[in-house]
């Protein structure tokens, strides 16, 4: 009899492995991703509904500290830096907890993102940023909690919560001039050294214009000031392929020279087995 019910055990569990109910999260997840500016803000939460209860006050008590959702931490994250209320809030990703009150709101951005809900052990050192934003009373109850990045300018925008009869809405700075003025300044000024290497490199490997790729090596090197044995190693493989041998073996040895400088023992080896090659 025991030998059955372990044969029978077997012969089930690939079946009980595969059977999984699927119903609906009473909580369900929502993804928020929005561009302010020139600035990626994502916002990830799971929103529970009123469902007929007293949220704020009863559900949510006033004065407490909240996760700001369901679940999992509510989770927002910046792509740059960002300015709330005069404070700099560094770029990355940050739990949302806040602390609902009659007329206003605590809002805290914490570092530590992994948590089920409130953090067990809380840790002022965690505290990214900590402001405090006026309560607004909606006209028309909202059912299901809702987050929202709105109001969008080039160089701002609020981060919004709402749900039952409360709604706030915090402003977020972001540096759209710094990171557009930086861009163009850059754009302007021309190619980098690493721009004319990288385009070198593209051309030399895809068998493209060998002639483009020599001229824009040279370019890369005049731009360098330390001469870099991988730019000298690229140069010397160009002109190999062009036919220049001896100039190849010219710049392998100015590269092999660098590379023992760096100690990089994989461009020394391979340095000194071109100039073999090629001095044949």
């Amino acid at each position: 009899m025991k030998k059955l019910i372990i044969a029978l055990a077997i012969i089930m569990a690939p079946f009980v492995s595969q059977a999984q109910v699927k119903t609906p999260q009473a909580s369900p997840k929502a993804y928020i991703k929005q561009t302010v500016g020139l600035t990626d803000v994502e916002v990830t939460y799971s929103r529970p509904g009123a469902r007929g209860r007293a949220v704020f006050g009863n559900l949510v008590p006033f004065g407490k500290l909240w996760r700001t959702g369901a679940n999992e931490n509510t989770i927002i994250s910046f792509s740059d830096d960002v300015v709330i209320d005069g404070k700099t809030l560094k770029k990355g990703k940050y739990a949302l907890y806040t602390i609902p009150k009659i007329e206003s709101w605590e809002v805290i951005f914490y570092s530590t993102t992994d948590n089920w809900g409130l953090p067990e052990n809380w840790s002022d050192a965690n505290v990214a940023l900590k402001t405090t934003v006026k309560e607004n009373a909606l006209p028309t109850p909202v059912e299901t909690l809702t987050i929202g990045i709105n109001s969008l300018d080039p160089n701002f925008a609020f981060l919004e919560i709402a749900w039952e009869n409360s709604h706030v809405a915090l402003k977020f700075e972001v540096p759209t001039s710094k990171t557009a003025t930086t861009s163009i300044e850059k754009t302007l000024a021309g190619p980098t050294e690493n721009d004319y290497f990288a385009s070198a490199q593209y051309l030399f490997q895809s068998n493209g214009n060998i002639a483009d790729a020599r001229n824009y090596v040279d370019k890369s090197l005049d731009m360098s000031a330390d001469k870099p044995y991988f730019i000298l190693r690229l140069k010397s493989l160009i002109q190999a392929k062009q036919g220049d041998k001896k100039g190849a073996v010219e710049t392998a040895k100015l590269s092999l020279a660098a590379a023992e400088t760096a100690n990089n023992q994989d461009y020394v080896k391979m340095n000194k087995d071109s100039i073999a090659e090629w001095s044949r």
